[in-house]
């Protein structure tokens, strides 16, 4: 498979990308949605101490590093056909709504989801998923 241009990472892809040993599994150039902004911003505030220290700085790196695509209208129209999508797989959107959000705006960019879990996002009709492998470690 060819590399592609851009692509859309996951909020776990965003997180293992500075230990992956070959960047190429990645897009040339990678984008973050804002529910991946949000879904990081949680982090900091639900622990503390170094691992707190080391969330926000996370959150603090992806602003600077991203000019995240927002979800808009055009997200919220794509939402309704994951939604429909995991449903017919027997799947419940709700379950995992972060994940159905930035699965949203990939569609409605037009964009390959990049991810270390790809079973996350099964199911999803018109979604290409690209499964990133998981850095040792």
């Amino acid at each position: 498979m060819s590399r592609h241009s851009e692509g859309l990472l996951d909020t776990s892809t965003l997180i293992l990308s500075d230990r992956l040993e070959d960047r190429t599994c990645l897009p040339r150039t990678p984008r973050i949605s804002t529910i991946t902004l949000a879904e990081l911003s949680v982090g900091p505030l639900v622990v503390s101490g170094e691992t707190r220290d080391y969330r926000q700085a996370h959150v603090q790196s992806a602003e600077v590093d991203f000019d995240p695509i927002p979800f808009d209208a055009a997200a919220a129209r794509a939402f309704g056909r994951v939604a429909a999508s995991l449903r017919r797989s027997g799947r419940k959107s709700s379950a995992r709504a972060f994940d159905s959000m930035i699965a949203a705006v990939a569609l409605a960019n037009g964009l390959p989801l990049y991810t270390c879990n790809p079973r996350d996002f099964e199911g999803i009709e018109g979604l290409e998923v690209v499964a990133v492998p998981v850095p040792e470690g």
